[in-house]
């Protein structure tokens, strides 16, 4: 279960002023040692469903432009276990691809310890090997969010890397069939629920419940806007006490009431891909996910003329705007690494046409103007999912101090197998998530 990656820059949600130190055009200065020997970099990356071979690749053409450089590689998929001990005793990777929202919390953890090295310069940096800088390589938007800018404070500490487009994935073949539309509404929705359980098919599902953060952001812009959203990223008093607030929670509590029922049991990271089976096998009709999720399922049976199926989540009103929030994985430099202007050229490499196109070899698109047009397949269907008047949606909660004892991802999200199960009721919940929102809001960085 390899998440994150995200998103179209077309509307930058938490649009915070970007201060780019003018320390710029390093990019294409090769790096070497005092003594004239080559530099080792210490580039770690995680081994997410795009596989390990990209990245060996991209670094042979990095040394090829580079000579002066020699990169020594880390690629795992466990990637927190194998550096943490080393950085423990004081030996950082100079570069790492690690983003927030996994289990062990390691980025978030160096954010709360404000031990990332501020790379708000690289984006005045040209791209090496290219006459172009960073930012004006990148698509609109993308720096501009709490993802990569933690602090609120004008500075980038975390370049944004692959991204994926989020949603409502189905069996698009399956609704041809039947002559269902897809539903623009949640009133729709709940219509078609009603049609589906006639016909022995659940309307949803889901792989784990930690699958609902971009649901519930999609969910919050769509209830109250960008305004709303970014309060209650902020942990605003009263908030999720709101008219708008409520909202999101009476929808996700009526969809529990729609839930195939073997969902919760399988709900956690050894099982999960039997949840997302059932999407393939026709026994559920929507599940929320992201793009990884065709590579993830690439070998599973599947129906017979099964054909993937991705849409927004429907509006709450008609007409109302529908969102499909975007993940994207971070690249960030520890502040105690020990080759940091190597590091940034680095960094700047990753955003060249070069490496763009081996990522991309590999389904791991970067948010780089112009990557869209160059897919096929499932991933144009994707990707282009905000050209069809889906609003996107990026950045989660604001970083805070640790709180012992309370976690937001836990109390929000993964509450949620209770509310299915029938153990929780939704304003348990909503009452829940008050008070973790209470106590996070004095810890706020």
């Amino acid at each position: 279960m390899l998440k994150k990656a995200l998103l179209t820059g077309m509307t930058a949600l938490l649009s915070f002023s970007l201060i780019a130190c003018q320390s710029g055009e390093k990019a294409n200065t090769d790096s070497k040692s005092d003594d004239g020997k080559k530099q080792t970099l210490q580039v770690a990356a995680l081994e997410s469903a795009y596989g390990k071979d990209m990245w060996t690749k991209v670094v042979d053409a990095y040394q090829k432009e580079n000579p002066n450089v020699k990169v020594e590689l880390t690629v795992d998929k466990n990637l927190e276990e194998v550096i943490s001990p080393n950085m423990k005793a004081g030996n950082y990777p100079d570069v790492v691809l690690l983003a927030t929202g996994r289990k062990l919390a390691l980025t978030e953890t160096l954010i709360k310890d404000k031990a990332l090295e501020d790379i708000s310069d690289v984006l005045d940096m040209k791209v090496y090997g290219e006459d172009v800088k960073v930012k004006d390589k990148l698509v609109p938007g993308f720096t501009d969010t709490l993802a990569t800018n933690p602090y609120n404070d004008g500075k980038t500490y975390m370049a944004p890397m692959f991204y994926s487009p989020t949603g409502l994935f189905y069996n698009a073949a399956l609704l041809k069939e039947k002559g269902w539309e897809v539903p623009k509404t949640w009133d729709e929705m709940w219509a078609l629920g009603e049609k589906a359980k006639k016909e022995g098919i659940s309307l949803f599902t889901y792989p784990t419940t930690g699958y609902f953060d971009a649901f519930m952001y999609s969910l919050l812009l769509e209830a109250g806007g960008p305004d709303f959203y970014n309060k209650a990223m902020r942990y605003e008093d009263g908030i999720w006490e709101s008219p708008e607030a409520t909202k999101v929670f009476e929808i996700v509590g009526e969809l529990a009431k729609y839930t195939e029922p073997t969902t919760v049991a399988n709900a956690n990271d050894k099982d999960f891909t039997k949840n997302q089976q059932l999407i393939l096998d026709n026994k559920a009709l929507f599940m929320p996910n992201g793009t990884w999720v065709v590579g993830e399922m690439k070998d599973a049976p599947r129906a017979d003329g099964f054909e993937w199926g991705m849409t927004s989540l429907p509006a709450i009103t008609d007409g109302g705007d529908r969102y499909a929030f975007t993940f994207f994985e971070q690249m960030w430099i520890p502040s105690q690494a020990k080759n940091k202007d190597a590091a940034k050229e680095f960094i700047s490499f990753v955003y060249s046409d070069k490496a763009a196109s081996i990522f991309a070899e590999s389904g791991a698109v970067q948010p780089i103007q112009g990557m869209s047009s160059k897919l096929s397949g499932d991933n144009k269907l994707f990707y282009s999912i905000y050209d069809n008047g889906a609003k996107a949606g990026m950045g989660g909660f604001a970083a805070t101090d640790a709180v012992e004892g309370v976690s937001m991802a836990d109390t929000l999200f993964r509450t949620i197998d209770s509310i299915v199960s029938g153990d929780k009721s939704v304003k348990e919940w909503q009452k829940a998530v008050e008070k973790a929102s209470d106590q996070l809001r004095p810890a706020l960085k």
